[in-house]
């Protein structure tokens, strides 16, 4: 019932298109797809794991596999939960583990996950894992785990009044004031497996603020808190030129150009200060996020699409100003600009759609078809290629079923590009893959 990549493939290292050279239009999803598909909630392991029923075990349900297979230390009533700080250890064992490393082996047959006072302690083979005496025992039977999935281009992570339209450019702006943690919405796509969200200002302007990146399950601020700012908001096109008047491209592109200049001159004062060269610079709030920018700690999380759009964005952001940036929608035709993008260093974090259709009031002409985008990224030689849902546009909870699609219209999967895609390619491009995006 479903196209199970062969071990051997699986198995080996990581090569920047796998072995599929062709599209899959109308194919079965591969079985690393059904991993993702099936990724609902089961187990939650520090914060960033979830387990996934294989697919020869759907029918069973997570909890009732779980419950079934739990072995508890005596006194174990009178302590915090195994796993968590203070409680006993937790080993978890599982019919397959995918690791997701960020190169190298991507998974493991029949391994255990060690977890102690609230993190992941080791992972490996039954065999490697030494779990001591008093840790409570979890068998997962045939479920599998993967990490839990990031989605960088959210708007679900507080109230709604994220669209700040004072002014055309306004990078000090934070939506961290608008966090409301543990919101239903977030706790939906948790229940998909969504760990991590880059929660986002909207793109009524062109700079529209700072993001932050929030773990979705987490019921207080501070320790739902990854990192703020998480990224700064930038809007290119559409959107944006609705703004006032009515702004167009060149303006636009002025503005973003105009405030990133002003922001990485005034990054460089205060790195001469910290080098001990020059005077102490004034604090200015309107500039101080591109301090990490410049330091390469965050990205410039970019709406941009359309080639000649997307192509703007990383002239102005990363050739004429230096900053690190990535790719937040990268519709349409922007696939034409994939090669350059790679060559830049710039990830492409697809979505909400995930074809190109046929828009030639935009200039986009496809003959007729219908082009998968992660499939013509791909086919482009682009390699760090992510998926996300900008929710509420998409319910957060069906980012999954981004890279089901994108294996649906050609993506190439063989070595698990469905599952880095979700979990390890956003993580770094974050800057938090020491925290999350593998196991």
């Amino acid at each position: 019932m479903i196209d199970a990549a062969p071990a051997t493939r699986l198995r080996a290292e990581r090569t920047s298109l796998g072995t599929c050279v062709r599209p899959r239009f109308g194919k079965r999803a591969s079985r690393s797809v059904w991993v993702a598909v099936f990724a609902l909630a089961a187990v939650a392991v520090g914060s960033h794991a979830v387990a996934a029923p294989a697919p020869a075990t759907r029918g069973l349900t997570s909890s009732a596999v779980t419950s079934s297979a739990v072995t508890s230390p005596k006194g174990a009533a009178d302590r915090p939960a195994a796993g968590e700080v203070g409680g006993a250890a937790l080993a978890i064992h599982a019919a397959k583990l995918l690791t997701v490393a960020p190169d190298g082996l991507q998974y493991i047959d029949r391994g255990t996950i060690l977890v102690r006072d609230g993190r992941i302690q080791s992972v490996g083979s039954r065999s490697s894992i030494d779990v001591p005496a008093d840790a409570e025992q979890r068998e997962l039977g045939e479920l599998w785990v993967m990490p839990g999935m990031v989605d960088l281009h959210s708007h679900i992570g507080g109230s709604m009044d994220i669209n700040d339209a004072v002014y055309q450019a306004s990078p000090e702006l934070r939506a961290s004031v608008s966090t409301v943690p543990a919101n239903r919405a977030m706790r939906m796509a948790l229940a998909a497996g969504v760990t991590t969200v880059l929660f986002i200002p909207g793109s009524a302007t062109t700079m529209g603020g700072q993001g932050v990146l929030l773990k979705t399950g987490l019921a207080h601020y501070e320790a739902a808190r990854i990192r703020d700012p998480g990224a700064l908001k930038v809007a290119q096109a559409d959107n944006p030129a609705r703004w006032g008047y009515g702004m167009g491209r060149i303006f636009l592109n002025w503005s973003i150009d105009e405030i990133s200049r002003r922001g990485v001159a005034y990054a460089l004062r205060w790195q001469a200060y910290e080098r001990g060269e020059g005077e102490k610079p004034a604090f200015d709030a309107q500039y101080e996020v591109f301090r990490p920018l410049l330091r390469g700690e965050i990205r410039v999380v970019t709406h941009t699409q359309v080639a000649q759009v997307v192509l703007s964005s990383m002239r102005i952001l990363t050739g004429q100003n230096s900053l690190p940036m990535f790719i937040a929608h990268g519709e349409f035709d922007a696939t034409k600009i994939a090669h350059i993008a790679q060559a830049l260093g710039v990830p492409a974090i697809l979505g909400p759609r995930n074809m190109s259709s046929q828009v030639k009031s935009r200039g986009v002409d496809h003959d007729g078809r219908l082009e998968g985008l992660a499939w013509a990224y791909q086919q482009a030689g682009h390699t760090a290629i992510g998926f996300n849902t900008d929710a509420p546009v998409l319910p957060g909870e069906e980012l999954f079923l981004q890279a089901s699609v994108a294996v649906r219209l050609g993506f190439c999967d063989d070595a698990l590009d469905t599952v880095r895609g979700l979990t390890i390619v956003p993580a770094q491009t974050a800057g938090i893959a020491d925290r999350v995006g593998s196991l």
